[in-house]
Parts: structure tokens; C-alpha cells; sequence
């Protein structure tokens, strides 16, 4: 899941990466909103997420009451023929290639 996020692939995750993200999810988060959420689990300050700050960020989002709808919700956003499965097809239909 780290990969997905983390665009260029240098190992941390930004908020344009963050944002590229949640937008393919269907949220529309702020940059202030996406500074914050970086915020919150940035441990050392840097301003990014590498991938342990990725894992806290994750457990608490695992934390939320309604994420397993959430993540349901998510999927169904790559799995485009809902065959429960999603293809590398469905993959680069939604997540764009790096520029």
C-alpha cells in the first residue's frame, strides 16, 4: 500500500502524493487538511511520511468505527467490474501513471 502512496518511489510520501491518493479515493481533503493528517504522525518533523509514520497512520485509521466500510468503499472504487478482484487494469485506470 506504501507504493501507492508513495508516487516517485524515494521511500516518503508528500501531501501532493497524499492528496493523489485520497482524490482517487473519492475524498477531496484541503492541503491544509492533508498537511494535518502528515502532521499527526510525522514523527521527525520532516514535513513527509516514510513508511513506519505510514503504519502508525494506518493503525489509526484501522482505529476508526466505520473504516471497514470505508475500505469497502475504496475498493470498490479500483474493482470497476466488481468480480471482487482488482487487475492491473483496474490498478492503472485509476492510479496514473508517474510523470
Amino acid at each position: 500500500a506504501f507504493s501507492l502512496f508513495d508516487k516517485d518511489g524515494d521511500g516518503q510520501i508528500t501531501t501532493k502524493e497524499l492528496g493523489t491518493v485520497m482524490r482517487s479515493l473519492g475524498q477531496n481533503p484541503s492541503e491544509s487538511e492533508l498537511q494535518d493528517m502528515i502532521n499527526e504522525v510525522d514523527a521527525d518533523n520532516n514535513g513527509t511520511i516514510d513508511f513506519p509514520e505510514f503504519l502508525t497512520m494506518m493503525a489509526r485509521k484501522m482505529k476508526d468505527t466505520d473504516s471497514e466500510e470505508e475500505i469497502r468503499e475504496a475498493f470498490k472504487v479500483f474493482d470497476r467490474d466488481n468480480n471482487g478482484f482488482i487487475s492491473a487494469a483496474e490498478l492503472r485506470h485509476v492510479i496514473p501513471p508517474p510523470s
